[in-house]
């Protein structure tokens, strides 16, 4: 979990009929899933043998075999959707360090255009706004326009598709990271969003090197945004969209050479 973000929810953020929002969760949380795999297996956090290759949308994918890892992966992508649903997430962070906790790399999802999720019941954490709004459409009794409540699930593939392979291949293709390092996975809150705390309690707050700028917080931790940015895709799917990039972290960098040109 990561402190509050200092941008609030978008006023344009589009609302959907609830079934298909949860399908668009469920794929999301899918293409998730398979992004954090990839991510372990190209960056060599884990050992190549112990991953196992299959194919997701159409491309081949890479599924670790451990099954602490799959079952650690997979309880982490539910928390992140139970906070999705609720609309408090900014992006999502697949955080990687080294044997001695510093920061190597950051796989960032931004998700802060996702959907609004209508006919949600559970109302604690959904922003005031889209309550007032929805209140505000059952009230005149605004018939939705069929045209664009119909989602486009073959584009929506097509774009989920096209991030796996741009992750794979940058991923792949970055300097190798030192030996010893591990992962974590964490979200970045909207500014005026309850930090997920009861029982279990999944969520832990993250260090304050990684806590994002807030209006109590005026500097970001020193980690935050790295020392470089690569950009994988911007996914817009109809009512999807959402932005990936990955931080190369400052510990990543190496030190300039005593050498001389003289």
């Amino acid at each position: 979990m990561s402190p509050h973000t200092d941008q609030h929810p978008r006023e344009d953020q589009q609302s959907i009929p609830f079934n298909q929002a949860s399908q668009l969760l469920t794929s999301f949380a899918q293409f998730l899933t398979i992004c954090i795999h990839n991510i372990l297996y190209y960056r060599s956090i884990y050992p190549a043998e112990t991953f196992l290759t299959s194919r997701a949308y159409n491309l081949p994918v890479h599924q670790s075999r451990h099954p602490k890892v799959c079952s650690w992966i997979h309880d982490a992508v539910d928390a992140v959707k139970a906070q999705l649903v609720l609309g408090v997430v900014e992006r999502i962070a697949v955080t990687i360090y080294d044997g001695q906790a510093k920061v190597m790399e950051r796989w960032m999802f931004d998700v802060a255009d996702f959907p609004a999720w209508r006919g949600f019941k559970d109302t604690k954490g959904v922003r005031a706004d889209e309550e007032e709004e929805e209140e505000v459409a059952e009230a005149s009794g605004i018939a939705e326009n069929s045209a664009e409540s119909k989602i486009n699930w073959a584009n929506v593939d097509e774009q989920l598709r096209a991030s796996v392979r741009k992750l794979a291949y940058v991923a792949e293709k970055m300097a190798p990271l030192p030996d010893g390092c591990t992962f974590t996975i964490a979200v970045e809150l909207r500014e005026e969003s309850e930090a997920p705390i009861g029982h279990p309690q999944p969520w832990i707050p993250t260090q304050p090197n990684l806590q994002t700028k807030s209006k109590d917080k005026q500097t970001p931790g020193q980690d935050v945004g790295g020392a470089r940015t690569t950009p994988l895709r911007a996914v817009e799917a109809g009512p999807l969209f959402f932005e990936c990039w990955v931080e190369e972290g400052r510990a990543n960098e190496k030190p300039p050479s005593d050498s001389s040109n003289e």
